[in-house]
């Protein structure tokens, strides 16, 4: 899977494989062995990886098909928090979440706090957008 992963990367940014082993400053044919799946890359360069490519390094392992964190984890909500919500909770989390005149990063006490407001909120809002179409 990591290899995978690693060429899709390199691929979808148009990087070369000289231009990637250089910025990660190892060598070609070690680049290649991990590409091709011959090689698997220690902690630290697997981390490396990540920060290059803005991804989590559970995404390059498989672990996850998101590349990149949950935004609940950015606002510092426990993945324990998250699990016992409600999918219909999480959908409302998610979409407060991701806008970006809204603040909750690392408060994550306020925002489960207001969730009941939020779910009135929220309806609210779709039936306005519901009402666009």
């Amino acid at each position: 899977m990591f290899h995978e992963r690693l060429k899709k990367l390199r691929e979808n940014e148009n990087i070369t494989r000289e231009h990637l082993a250089d910025s990660l400053g190892i060598t070609y044919s070690a680049l290649s062995k991990y590409e091709t799946g011959k090689r698997e890359p220690g902690l630290e360069l697997l981390q490396k990886i990540a920060n290059y490519f803005d991804v989590t390094t559970d995404y390059l392992l498989g672990s996850t098909d998101n590349p990149k964190p949950a935004d609940y984890k950015l606002a510092g909500i426990s993945d324990e928090d998250y699990n016992n919500l409600s999918s219909y909770q999480k959908e409302v989390i998610d979409f407060f979440l991701t806008r970006e005149d809204l603040f909750f990063k690392n408060q994550p006490e306020n925002l489960l706090d207001a969730l009941e407001q939020f779910e009135i909120f929220y309806e609210v809002l779709k039936r306005q957008q519901e009402n666009k179409k």
